[in-house]
Formats: C-alpha cells, structure tokens, sequence
C-alpha cells in the first residue's frame, strides 16, 4: 500500500536524509509508520556513512579471504595472524566532513574512534597512521582557509594520539584545489592481540545484562552519520553541534579499563559507540547476535538534565562503549571500571525477540526489528558499467607532454628546486614534528613519507617477540582521477613497495574510499573502477581486504574532490629483522634503478607545477612485473646485498635520488646534506627514448632505487638477472651536496633545493 507522505513529512525526511522510497520501504516492513524516534534511528543507520547504500555491493567484490586472515569484513577491525599466537587488528576510517566544519574535534575524534575500533578487539592500540588531503596553504583565495583548517586538524590529530599514548608512525599528506571546502582526514590504527582473545561484538545469551560503559551521553555528534552522508556547502558550518567533541584522557582509561575487563572472562561482546552512538551500538550488537535488546534511556548516564529520547539515541558523544556481560557478575566487572574512574552502569538486557527496544520514562518509544535497521538498509546499484563522461574521456587521452616544451640541461638545477618546493614534495616535518612517535617504546622506524612506519610487537606478557609490523597509506589521487581503475591499482601498488622497502612482506589491506556524490554518473564511474581495480591488484599481491571505509559525497557546493581510494596496508618482518631505510649511507656507494621503468609525465608533480592543471594518461602498470620485483626487492634486503631502498614516486626519478641524499641528515638546522649523487643517464634516456624532463621528472610505477657496496654489484646484478628484472646502474653517491648529470659533469648545487623541502610545508 502506498503511503501519501504530508508536505511536513516530506521536510522531515528531507532533513533527515532519507527517500520517499526508504520511508515507504520502513512502513512496509515496520506494518505502520515509525514514530520520530524510530524514523530518527533509521535516519542515521540507512544514511551511506553507516550502510554504504551506494557501495555495498561493489565492497562484496574484493578478496577477504587469505591463510592469515582470522577476521575479515564485518567486526569492528581485521585481525591478521602474525605467528606464535600474536596478531594485529588493524582499520582506517574517514572523519572528512566534521573536520570541513570543525578541524580540531573533527580531526581529533576520528583518532579517537579508530582507535576504539581497536581495543573493542581486544587488542592493544601500538601505532596511528593518518592520510591527509586539503587545499592549497600557500597560494590561491581558498589559502588562509586551508591553512588554518589543515593547522588545526594536524594539532587535533596530535592532541588525541600524544595524550592518549600511542605513537604516530607514519601516514601521507596531499595537496589540491579540489580538497579546497572538503578536506580528508581518514585515520588508521592498529593494535596486537593474541588469537585467542578475540573479542566480537555480536550480542549473546538472552536475559544476559547490558553493560554503559565511558562518558556521559551529551548533545554533542547528534546526527553526525547522517551529516557526513551528505554533500557540503556554503551553509555546512551550522552543522558543527554534529561534530563530536573528544577527550583523549577518558579514552586511556577507557583502553585500560577495557582492556583488563575483557581480561575477565565476564564481558561476552562489545562495541563502541560511534556513528549513531546507542542507536548503532545496540542495533548492531543485536542483529549480528540474532538477538533482540532492551535498554532504559532512564539509567543512561546523561551529560545534560532533561535530554529527549530521540537526543539519547542520536547522540554521538565520544569514549563511550556498550558490552554483554555474563549475567550475575555484573558487579565483578563494575568494580574493574570503577578501580580506574571510568563510569559503568547497567542499561539494559538481551532479548529473544531480535527487536532493538528503548524504554524511556517508562514508556518504549522504539520497538523495531534490529536487522530492519542494519541487514535490510537499501542497495543501491546505479548500473553495472557505467559509462565515462565524455570530459573525462577527452582530459585523460591528452598528449601528457602536449603544452610542454623540453628543459636544457642547465636548467635541472633550477626545476629541481621549483619541484623540492612543491607541497606534495616538500618535507612534511611541520606535520610529524607534532607527533609522540616513539611513545610505547615499541617503535623501530617512524616514517614521515614515501616510505613505512615499522613497530615491533611483543608478547602476550610485554617481553619482545622476533616479529615486527610495517604499516603505510597510500594513494595518488590525481592518477585516479584521470584513470580510476589503474589508478586504484597503483595505490595498492605504492602501498606494496612502501612496504618492501623497509624488508617486510605485505600481509593485508584496509581501505578508505573517498568520492564525492556517487548519485552523478561520473563519480560513481570512478567508484566502480576504483573498486575493480583493488580487487584486481590485492589478489595479484595476495593482500585480502579486512575492512575499511566508505566516504561519499565529498564535494563542496557541488564540485567533487579528486578520488581517493587510500589503501592502509601492513605487512611482516620476522626474526628481528632490521628495518631497510631510503637514505643514501656513505659516500662511494653505488646506486641503480630496478624494475619496469615507463615514466610519464600524466599526472605529475611537475606537469602541474608547469601547467597548473592534470592530463593524460598516468602511469601504468603491470601486476605481474610489481609481483616480481617486490620479491627480488624483499630478497635483496634480508640477504645484506643493499645499504638502502626506495622507490621512485613522486617528482620522477631524479626527485627520488636526490630526496635520498637530504634523508641521510635530518637535523632541523638547514645546511649541507654531506652526499651528493654523480649520475651517467644517457643510456637509460637513449633506451627508452624519453625527452630529458620526462627521463627526470616523469612518474611511474614498479621502480627501485637501491645502492650498495661496490663489491656487491655482481651479486646484485646476478640477483636482478635471475629474477627477470631490469638493473640500470645510475652512478654513485659524492661526498659533498652537489648533483653532477653526465656528459656536461657540470656541478649542481643542491642547497637550494634542500632549503626548499625542509622550509616550505613549516607550520
């Protein structure tokens, strides 16, 4: 029976962010209309950022499965076997558009609830990560805005991780006019557990008690699901009471508390209370159960005299868990969170009823069926190949060196210090300076960018085991943009080598997709090849997805943000192994280029920094040669044959070689680097017939750089032959901070360049 919806219904769902469709579907199924209550509950748990409605079924596509894998999709985090019973659970989640409107409680709140996803496992959060994209800071009208929203989210981001004792080991920054009113912050964590101790959410045991764990229930966060479900706009700052409002010491109680309550045996399930607070929590908990629950909004905790129900059941205020107890100990596990000041109160119960009930001042204002509100959410397919937008088409199939004429050899020098000043290329030491990355003691290599952060993990007990964990997030947006599907592939690429570099073995994937309004043909286009093209990456690389994130409409005033399908990876280092670092070691040493080199200039860093706009094709990519050269890469480092690795990534080939001669002295006085590179690449320019700036400053994908000892290179180059991969000797490290580029052997000062990637990303 169709339903005539009043034009003040109509206005509701508007502001609610549901369909006329989805109401009728709600009724159908419901057998009447829901009440405010209810329609406000279904308004947060049907909106994109709680059910994917446009992305799920393209999400089924990915591979979740892999011998290491003991929790895929569906938990709060993926958990990974490491070996003798230790694993890592590990996610990454979005907080884009509270940060738009409120950068410091935006950025600090998404810290805080990855790392809920966390230690709801289990286990014990050891490393953050975050993957930051806003607007230009130092040119342009949008600068001081960008500035001050990416200022303050960075402090927001160390505020949470520093106070709450959990380093921040690495993770991206990227700048873009596209970013410019819908910044991204996605933040990523990762904790060890042991295989044994799993802690799943689902709830369990009819009559068993309902534990409220952590802060008071304020006002804070009301409808914040269903506000980051929605485009931005000039009128998006009257949303800031949906923004959350974070108190990173409550939360390291909160991690203690947990912790050693699970410890007990007497907590059965958890979750936390994030997005859609008690509405999500006790939704979720009862449908993955199979189970009903039954909560008394009275006997929450309240912030405020006087909340509403509906405001109870929206409110996304933080640090605040819900847990099913074993019933007649309920005191046993109180007494835990009361010996570290954490409140604890019993709400509620499980039922048989597989309903979600709330009572509140005796009366039950919501009685619906749990999977209604979670397994049955809308689908939404939008086609099953959508088609390219005709602009899109004609932007990517542009001659990447059309407008562009070729530099001289003399004006290296100078493009190189233009590109050192680019922000995307620029030290981002303003950033990481503000980050406790060494807190735990447990941190082996803290990693600004380009390459992984490395942790080691100890055993159940606290002594060290023989294993560490390498983590990194990565994605070049614009190669996405001008090519979704390859672009996705090579984030996961970037993602594999990051990981390589540093010795370890790429184990599993979380993923944070960010697009803008998936309702526009041409975003959705990109949705659905960036999806393809992970899939198709991670099983070339046996790297499942263990979970992630999806954040759509991310535009502002309706123009979208460059796509960005960031790709959290972690991958293993066993038997203590030594991390490999990117800088050039000494003086004498010898450095060559390995794997498939093709560079282009479609996309680059110094395309835009020429023409102030992207075209062309990005570079491309072959799985099956990355598979390979990750292998020999791995096994070049664990048998001592290299000083150092890194892949060639943004800027070029020639960026690269000379950002390994800065590496090598990181003071914060600016001065001389102490290396220099001597470089022959007229071979390798003569091969692949490249004009000069597309040799230098061309991008690609499946390149090394490593260096060695001199008396190493036939065993490197024997290593290279065997395994079917390219070895192109470039030169050799100098003692003195100059560049010299064969045949003219004239010299290069490289200080100037050096000022630039250390002074221009200062905050």
């Amino acid at each position: 029976m169709m339903l005539t919806v009043s034009l003040e219904l109509q206005q509701t769902l508007k502001e609610m962010n549901l369909t006329e469709g989805e109401y009728q579907k709600i009724t159908n199924h419901l057998g009447r209309e829901p009440n405010f209550n209810e329609l406000g509950m279904f308004s947060v748990l049907w909106s994109e950022h709680c059910c994917y409605k446009n992305s799920r079924h393209l999400l089924k596509k990915l591979p979740t499965e892999g011998p290491r894998i003991l929790q895929g999709p569906g938990e709060n985090a993926g958990v990974v076997a490491i070996g003798d019973g230790i694993a890592v659970a590990f996610k990454i989640e979005s907080h884009n558009h509270p940060t738009a409107v409120e950068p410091f409680q935006g950025a600090t709140t998404g810290v805080g609830g990855i790392l809920r996803d966390i230690f709801t496992m289990n286990a014990r959060p050891i490393a953050n990560l975050n993957s930051l994209r806003f607007g230009p800071i130092n040119a342009g009208e949008d600068a001081q805005r960008n500035r001050y929203l990416f200022s303050r989210a960075v402090e927001g981001i160390a505020h949470y991780g520093n106070c709450v004792g959990v380093p921040t080991v690495g993770g991206e920054v990227f700048f873009d006019e596209s970013y410019s009113g819908n910044p991204l912050v996605n933040a990523m964590a990762a904790g060890v557990l042991y295989d044994d101790e799993l802690m799943e959410s689902g709830a369990v045991g009819v009559g068993n008690p309902v534990l409220y764990v952590g802060s008071d229930t304020g006002k804070d966060g009301m409808g914040g699901a269903a506000f980051a479900s929605r485009e931005l706009d000039e009128a998006s700052n009257e949303d800031r009471p949906a923004v959350q409002v974070g108190d990173p010491f409550s939360e390291k109680l909160l991690i203690e508390s947990c912790l050693e309550a699970f410890q007990s045996g007497y907590v059965l399930s958890a979750q936390d209370m994030g997005a859609a607070g008690l509405t999500c929590s006790g939704a979720e908990m009862a449908a993955k159960g199979n189970k009903g629950m039954l909560i008394d909004l009275d006997k929450v905790p309240a912030r405020e005299p006087d909340m509403k129900a509906y405001e109870y059941l929206l409110s996304e205020s933080q640090e605040r868990m819900l847990m099913v107890l074993d019933k007649g100990h309920e005191q046993a596990v109180i007494d835990i969170f009361s010996k570290w000041g954490v409140p604890a109160v019993v709400v509620g119960e499980v039922t048989d009823d597989e309903n979600i009930r709330f009572l509140y001042h005796g009366e039950e204002v919501v009685n619906v069926p749990a999977k209604l509100l979670t397994d049955l959410a809308p689908s939404y397919k939008r086609g099953a190949e959508p088609p390219e937008s005709e602009r899109a088409k004609a932007l990517r199939n542009r001659d990447p060196e059309e407008g562009l004429t070729d530099i001289l050899l003399s004006e290296v020098g100078s493009w190189l210090e233009k590109l050192f000043g680019q922000l995307n290329i620029a030290r981002p030491m303003g950033v990481f300076q503000q980050y406790d990355r060494h807190v735990q003691n447990n941190t082996l290599l803290a990693s600004e960018s380009n390459t992984s952060g490395v942790v080691r993990l100890r055993k159940k007990g606290g002594a060290f085991s023989p294993y560490s964990i390498a983590l990194t997030t990565d994605c070049n947006p614009r190669y996405v943009y001008l090519e979704p599907w390859s672009g996705a592939k090579s984030a996961v690429a970037e993602a594999c080598r990051n990981l390589a570099c540093v010795g370890a073995e790429p184990l599993a994937v979380t993923d944070n997709l960010n697009f803008g309004n998936p309702e526009k043909p041409e975003i959705y286009y990109q949705l659905y090849y960036a999806v393809e093209g992970i899939k198709e990456a991670c099983e070339a690389f046996q790297t499942p997805v263990t979970g992630g994130n999806v954040s759509l409409y991310n535009e502002h005033s309706g123009t979208a943000i460059y796509p960005a399908p960031v790709i959290g990876m972690v991958g293993l280092l066993e038997n203590n192994a030594t991390p490999m670092t990117p800088q050039f070691k000494s003086a004498g040493d010898e450095v060559a280029l390995i794997g498939r080199f093709k560079p282009t200039l479609g996309g680059s860093e110094y395309q835009f920094l020429r023409q102030d706009e992207i075209y062309g094709r990005p570079p491309t990519i072959s799985l099956q040669d990355e598979v390979r050269t990750l292998a020999l890469v791995r096994q070049l480092i664990a048998e001592s044959q290299v000083q150092s690795v890194s892949d060639v990534s943004l800027g070029g080939l020639l960026v690269s070689l000379v950002e390994n001669t800065f590496k090598q002295n990181l003071s914060e006085q600016v001065g001389e680097t102490g290396l220099g590179l001597a470089l022959n690449l007229a071979d390798l320019q003569a091969r692949e017939s490249l004009r000069l700036d597309a040799l230098l400053f061309g991008e690609t994908n499946g390149s090394y750089l490593i260096s060695y000892l001199p008396d190493q290179k036939a065993a490197v180059q024997q290593a290279c032959e065997e395994a079917k991969v390219a070895f192109e000797p470039l030169g050799a490290v100098l003692d003195s901070p100059v560049l010299t580029l064969q045949p003219d052997q004239k010299e290069i000062s490289l200080q100037s360049a050096l000022d630039q990637w250390r002074t221009t990303l200062a905050l």
